[in-house]
């Protein structure tokens, strides 16, 4: 099975990638994981990519296609693509790869999130520096606030949950990465439609039974 998993910033694509890995048996092939291991090591990739991450600005396609090909041709045919394509030349450099290959995506799971509801999800976040736990202002607040559970020491707002980088991020993604679920529409491809403004449970159920159709 192969899977595109769209939706905006913060709309739960990492947790439902996760757990339609466990269910499909699929590889999770994640961009900001893959970029943000190669900035993490310190490598020309990573170096060339962090001055687009720490604004909210995506990535150059050419880098980002280049790739993510790479990861795709490891996962023998069985993988959920998770922030990628994000752009119309990614989606057609991705459809290009896949066609010589004799290959194409069975499905695009698109998340539906309104704005209001990233932007308080997203600005929201804090994050352990040291252990890396997640927690948040309103809906999974610290037992002190500002301080790590584990007792690691302060809580940091990631640069790219900043109110500012959010609302870039977010145009960002209405102005390019929202035309890719219209290119694969066009190519008769199949579009999931996911309400993801709601337990991360209910969405989970509403995933496994809508991609259970296209599996079965």
């Amino acid at each position: 099975m192969r899977l595109i998993l769209c939706g905006p910033p913060g709309a739960g694509k990492g947790t439902q990638c996760k757990r339609i890995v466990d269910k499909y048996a699929l590889t999770h092939l994640s961009s900001g994981d893959i970029l943000r291991a190669e900035r993490a090591a310190g490598t020309e990739l990573g170096k060339k990519a962090q001055g687009y991450m720490d604004t909210g600005a995506l990535v150059p396609d050419d880098v980002i296609i280049g790739m993510m090909i790479g990861a795709i041709k490891k996962a023998a045919g069985n993988y959920v693509l998770d922030g990628f394509p994000r752009t119309l030349p990614q989606a057609e450099g991705l459809d290009k790869a896949l066609r010589e290959a004799g290959e194409k995506v069975d499905a695009i799971v698109n998340l539906l999130v309104d704005d209001e509801v990233i932007e308080k999800r997203l600005t929201g976040r804090r994050s352990c520096p040291t252990c890396g736990a997640v927690y948040h202002i309103e809906n999974l607040p610290p037992k002190v606030d500002g301080q790590c559970d584990k007792s690691c020491g302060q809580l940091v707002q990631r640069d790219d949950d900043k109110p500012d980088v959010v609302r870039n991020r977010l145009k960002t993604y209405h102005e390019q990465t929202e035309a890719v679920v219209g290119f694969y529409e066009a190519e008769g491809r199949s579009i999931l439609n996911i309400n993801a403004d709601r337990d991360i449970d209910e969405v989970t159920t509403a995933v496994f039974a809508a991609l259970n159709k296209i599996d079965g």
